[in-house]
């Protein structure tokens, strides 16, 4: 599977429902909306993490300790990027 895949998958579920800037979600809860195929295998499971990496390293997510777990948001100030590289 082609990590750009994974990283629009990622992007689509922050925005509906919208988790901009200060709303945010679990980061277990982005690894549960794959398939199983995907999620269940080592293999997988490196793409995903390495596509969240990637996409906090170029800023289009923003990353928060809350409640002792880490929480994710799309970055507002790259909204427009966001919205390109998705369609």
């Amino acid at each position: 599977m082609d990590i750009s895949i994974i990283k629009r998958v990622i992007l689509e579920s922050l925005i509906t429902p919208p988790r901009w800037g200060g709303k945010h979600t679990e980061l277990r809860n982005i690894k549960k909306g794959f398939p199983s195929n995907i999620s269940n295998s080592k293999e997988g499971q490196k793409l995903i993490d390495k596509s969240i990496k990637e996409l906090v390293n170029n800023g289009c997510l923003l990353c928060k300790k809350s409640t002792g777990e880490l929480h994710v948001s799309l970055n507002p100030r790259m909204k427009k990027e966001i919205m390109e590289f998705i369609k």
